[in-house]
């Protein structure tokens, strides 16, 4: 039972996993670089007990051999049986996994013409690369994020937009959200959203004070980006930004997002943030895509991504569709 046991704690570390719904970053993913001392050479020596104990007993007739041996299977049954329930549970959860992911060749057709009408985006319509940022305003890993696409939407001078879409993972967000719809009402939406990162989210993620993502504070931060406070609350109470939330989680449900942040980069999915050098990485292949599509960038979304792209999620698992 001892080696049951043992097993049991290495399952269950195995399988452990916790913490808000997002994905990992991919910078956490990255193996060190610090190089580990080789270990030292093993120093032989004598056979001890332990040794000879392990040895098999090759002794007596073939018939001797062969009850010792069914006597030790029925003894280690009970250990083979849950490496064997281990195994399939293994099995299992990865074709789980690979099942939830997209297939690296997938272009996905995420409509955002609610979106960019709505004012949710930063960047120009001409350009040829759209990141489209699935978000949640309680999400550590979209505020990480939000200062590197800031910065890829300067550093390429028009040829990339950031197009933002609403996932409402963590429900004490929600109020952000819907203040975000109506400060876009307002031609205000990037600047209401860079506000509420640092004077909402941070001051909450420092405090554990939930009321720093509540509306008292929301209307604060309007007004300091100059909003029309009182119309900012009669917006975030109207039918039409409760809509304009769940029209955005609509859209991403079709594609299988359901953990922030998640982007697309002119279709192609990507989960998780990522640090700036890959964006740009993805961003410049991207562009080559466009200049050898002859089709024009301000053109390109609407006539390849979405014209040409896949209108719902598809696994590495699924047969690519015609």
């Amino acid at each position: 039972m001892k080696i049951i046991g043992h097993l049991m704690l290495v399952v269950t570390a195995a399988f452990a996993s916790g913490g808000c719904q997002h994905h990992a970053e991919q910078l956490e993913t990255l193996p060190s670089k610090r190089k580990l001392d080789p270990a030292p050479a093993a120093t032989p020596s004598a056979p001890g007990p332990a040794a000879a104990a392990a040895a098999p007993d090759q002794s007596g007739t073939l018939e001797d051999r062969l009850a010792r041996l069914e006597k030790a299977f029925a003894r280690n049954a009970e250990a083979l049986d849950f490496l064997n329930q281990v195994y399939e549970q293994q099995k299992a959860a990865k074709a789980a996994q690979d099942r939830d992911e997209p297939d690296p060749d997938a272009v996905f057709a995420v409509d955002i013409a609610e979106d960019v009408q709505a004012g949710q985006v930063d960047g120009p319509a001409t350009a040829a690369v759209t990141i489209i940022k699935a978000f949640d305003f309680a999400c550590p890993y979209c505020q990480r994020a939000a200062p590197t696409l800031d910065e890829l939407v300067k550093d390429y001078g028009g040829k990339v937009r950031v197009v933002y879409m609403n996932l409402v993972v963590h429900p004490p967000a929600k109020p952000a959200h819907l203040a975000s719809c109506a400060a876009a009402k307002q031609g205000k939406y990037k600047q209401f959203k860079t506000a509420f990162w640092d004077k909402g989210y941070a001051a909450y993620a420092a405090s554990n004070d939930l009321s720093k993502l509540g509306e008292d504070n929301i209307v604060a931060i309007a007004k300091d980006v100059g909003l029309d406070t009182a119309r900012l609350k009669t917006d975030m109470a109207s039918p039409a930004c409760e809509a304009r939330l769940q029209h955005d989680g609509d859209e991403l449900a079709k594609f299988h997002v359901n953990a922030t942040p998640t982007f697309f980069v002119n279709g192609k999915q990507i989960s998780g943030a990522m640090p700036k050098p890959q964006f740009k990485a993805l961003i410049d292949e991207q562009l080559a895509i466009v200049q050898r599509s002859g089709v024009p960038a301000a053109q390109y979304y609407a006539k390849v991504v979405l014209g040409k792209g896949e209108k719902q999620f598809r696994s590495k698992l699924d047969p690519k569709s015609n």
